[in-house]
C-alpha cells in the first residue's frame, strides 16, 4: 500500500488550493472528491486581497482575475440617500479591490493549476468512509466506482464541508447556533447602472445586497425575515419583485440564471487537530455567508497549514509526530474563525428589518462612520486584512 505525504478529503476550492500549494513544496498530496460533476451554480463570489495574494504566489492570479469584476468600493444606501462609501484603495497596495468571481470559475482555475502540477492528484468519485490512525501514518478507507479504496498518508486534511465526514469519523463535536435570519438570492442581468460597485441597501423591510458579476450580470441577496423555511417557492419572479420593491430598481426576472434560499448558522468545531488529521474550511467552521468570508477563511486556513505540514513531512519523512506540531496552527485559526463569525453576525444583524426610530439611529451612526477616516479601517476589516 502506497503512503502519500498528504491525503486531502474534499475537492472544493479550499482542498484543491491546499493541494496546489503542497505540490509546489514538492509534497505528494492527493485529493478525494465524492462528486463526479462540477457544481452547477456558484454561491461564493468575493475573493479578498489576502486570498489574491495566495493565488499570485501559486502563479494563478492572472487566470483568476482575467474575467473578474474588480470591486473598488462598496456603497451603503437607505431609500434614495447614499449614507457613505467604503473604498478599498488602501486595503491592499497591490490588490486595491475585492475580485468578484463566480465560484465555479474559481474552482476551474484551481483544478487547472493542480492538473498542471500533477494530472492525477484529484481523484473524483471517491467517497471517504473512515480512517485509522497509526504511529507513523493514517490508513484511510473510501469507496469509488470500482469498489473499496484504501490508502495510507502521513497526514490527512478534512476539507469536506459543513457536513464533514472526516470530522464525524474523528468524533469531534461542534458548537452550533442557528440564527433566525433567512435570505433569498438570485443572479440577473444588471440594469442598475452601478457598474463595478457593490451596493448595500439598508431598508426598513430588510437589507438588499447587490454585487456585480462578470458578463454584465448582478447578484442580489435579500433578507426575507425569520422564517425557517420559505412559505413559497423561491422563483426568479419572487426575488426580482423583492429587489424592485425595496430598491426601486427594476429587475428582469426572465434574465435569471440562478435563485436559491438559505439560512444562517454558526458552527465551530471544538477541535481542529486530532493526531495526524486536521480540519480546515467549512469542516472546521461554518459562519454566516453575509460578508463573503467563508471561502477566503478556508484558503487562509490552508495557507497556515501548508508550512506546518511541510516541516512535519521533512522531519524524518513525517513518520515521527511531535504532539505540538499543529498546536500553533490550531490556536491561530480558532481565533480567526471566532473573529470572522462575530464579524459575519454583525453584518447579519445590521441588515435585519428595523422600525422607524431604530432605522434612523442606525442610519445616523453609519453615516458618521462612513464619512470619517475610520471608513478606511472598515475597508481593511471587510477585505480581511486581519485574517
Amino acid at each position: 500500500m502506497r503512503t502519500h505525504d498528504v491525503l486531502i478529503v474534499g475537492g472544493g476550492p479550499v482542498g484543491v488550493m491546499l493541494a496546489v500549494a503542497l505540490a509546489d513544496r514538492g509534497l505528494d498530496a492527493v485529493v478525494w472528491e465524492a462528486r463526479v460533476d462540477d457544481p452547477a451554480h456558484s454561491r461564493a463570489l468575493g475573493v479578498h486581497p489576502p486570498s489574491i495574494d495566495l493565488f499570485d504566489r501559486l502563479g494563478l492570479a492572472d487566470d483568476l482575475l482575467a474575467d473578474a469584476v474588480r470591486i473598488r468600493r462598496g456603497i451603503a444606501r437607505s431609500g434614495t440617500r447614499t449614507m457613505g462609501v467604503v473604498p478599498f484603495d488602501r486595503a491592499s497596495s497591490r490588490w486595491p479591490f475585492v475580485a468578484a468571481v463566480p465560484q465555479d470559475r474559481t474552482e476551474s482555475v484551481l483544478r487547472t493549476g493542480l492538473a498542471r502540477r500533477r494530472e492525477d492528484a484529484l481523484r473524483r468519485g471517491v467517497r471517504f468512509v473512515g480512517l485509522e490512525q497509526r504511529d507513523e501514518d493514517v490508513v484511510v478507507q473510501g469507496v469509488g466506482d470500482e469498489g473499496p479504496v484504501v490508502v495510507a498518508a502521513r497526514f490527512v486534511v478534512g476539507a469536506d464541508g459543513t457536513r464533514s465526514a472526516v470530522r464525524a469519523a474523528l468524533g469531534v463535536d461542534t458548537r452550533a447556533r442557528d440564527l433566525p435570519d433567512r435570505y433569498v438570492m438570485g443572479d440577473f442581468a444588471d440594469t442598475t447602472g452601478h457598474g463595478s460597485d457593490a451596493v448595500i441597501h439598508l431598508e426598513r423591510t430588510g437589507v438588499v445586497e447587490s454585487f456585480p458579476l462578470p458578463a454584465g450580470r448582478r447578484r442580489f441577496v435579500v433578507h426575507t425575515g425569520s422564517e425557517r423555511r420559505p412559505t413559497a417557492p423561491v422563483t426568479a419572479d419572487v426575488v426580482a419583485r423583492l429587489v424592485s420593491d425595496r430598491t426601486g430598481s427594476p429587475v428582469d426576472a426572465t434574465t435569471s440564471t440562478m435563485t436559491s434560499a438559505f439560512g444562517v448558522r454558526r458552527r465551530l468545531a471544538t477541535r481542529t487537530v486530532v493526531g495526524r488529521v486536521v480540519l480546515i474550511g467549512d469542516a472546521a467552521h461554518e459562519i454566516s455567508p453575509i460578508g463573503g468570508q467563508g471561502m477566503n477563511l478556508g484558503w487562509l486556513d490552508g495557507h497556515a497549514l501548508e508550512t506546518e505540514i511541510a516541516v512535519a513531512v521533512k522531519r524524518r519523512g513525517g513518520r515521527v509526530l511531535d504532539p505540538t506540531t499543529f498546536a500553533r496552527f490550531e490556536a491561530g485559526r480558532a481565533r480567526a474563525a471566532v473573529r470572522a463569525a462575530r464579524q459575519a453576525e454583525w453584518n447579519t444583524a445590521l441588515g435585519r428589518p428595523v422600525g422607524g426610530g431604530t432605522a434612523r439611529a442606525r442610519d445616523l451612526a453609519l453615516r458618521a462612520v462612513l464619512r470619517a477616516p475610520s471608513r478606511h479601517v472598515l475597508a481593511s476589516v471587510y477585505a480581511m486584512r486581519w485574517a
